[in-house]
């Protein structure tokens, strides 16, 4: 059953990869025209994020590729995985417009072992929206761990599982639960003809199947994994109009709820170091 909702996911990744390296939300032509220009998330993640000159790194579920080169230029040494090859084909003309070597492989994320061999690095970068399309978060945490060198580190900024349950389609301004918290045995399956940033592309792949994971499960996929928790971080913010109509866009190109945002948690960084 799962391997039909990857299908189902992989044409709507397929079809929307273009679109996004052409639109102006993921800024493939500033990243070509400022050689220190870096994608808003990763400039958001820079803080926590720290020095990663030399490290070797992995950017699972790594998309276009915009945030995997942003890293790139921060002095890493990256590779990126993800499923999609129309992806993978933006992230590469993107990388070689602009001489980055970064080494890009076609893959599903619980097969990066298979592909890049165990051990193999210092950082371990996965970004806002990715976990929600993994049926098994606990099965995720024994991969990072085995990606990992001793001293390696898990960098993850995510969105948050109350966002996730949130129902983003009302029009009477409530906050109200929708969706599942908790990870659960089947997905749900969405249908929207769009996409998170603008584009006038119409789309024939619409549906997409999501699993989310709550903050316990993700800790204890950590924790059971080996890992050692070093740092938990609630954020008030999210790189998109997650919940349109009751947000607001910052200087910083983040979106914030208008109306008392200590509401909501909208995202969290979680990082974790493998033990030497």
């Amino acid at each position: 059953m799962t391997e039909d909702y990857r299908a189902l996911n992989l044409a709507n990744w397929d079809e929307r990869a273009p679109a996004h390296a052409a639109s102006p939300g993921y800024a493939l032509q500033r990243f070509r025209d400022d050689p220190a220009f870096l994608s808003k998330v990763v400039r958001f993640d820079r803080p926590l994020l720290g020095d990663i000159t030399g490290l070797r790194g992995l950017h699972l579920q790594c998309h276009i590729g915009t945030d995997t080169l942003s890293l790139h230029r921060l002095g890493a040494r990256m590779s990126g995985l993800d499923f999609s090859g129309a992806a993978l084909a933006e992230a590469r003309a993107l990388a070689s417009s602009v001489g980055a070597d970064i080494d890009y492989v076609q893959a599903d994320a619980y097969s990066a072992v298979e592909q890049f061999g165990a051990q193999q690095f210092d950082l371990l970068y996965t970004g806002v929206g990715a976990l929600c399309w993994l049926p098994d978060v606990a099965r995720w945490g024994r991969l990072v761990a085995d990606l990992l060198v001793p001293g390696g580190r898990l960098f993850l900024r995510e969105g948050h599982p109350a966002l996730w349950a949130m129902d983003d389609r009302r029009a009477d301004h409530l906050l109200a639960v929708e969706y599942p918290y908790f990870e659960t045995e089947h997905p749900v399956v969405f249908e929207e003809e769009g996409t998170y940033v603008p584009t006038e592309v119409e789309f024939v792949h619409n549906n997409s199947a999501s699993w989310n994971h709550g903050i316990g499960e993700i800790i204890t996929a950590v924790l059971d994994a080996g890992l050692r928790l070093t740092q938990f971080v609630e954020h008030r913010s999210v790189p998109w109009e997650a919940l349109p109509g009751e947000m607001v866009r910052g200087e910083d190109e983040e979106w914030r709820l208008v109306d008392r945002p200590e509401r909501l948690p909208l995202t969290y960084t979680l990082q974790a170091v493998k033990p030497i």
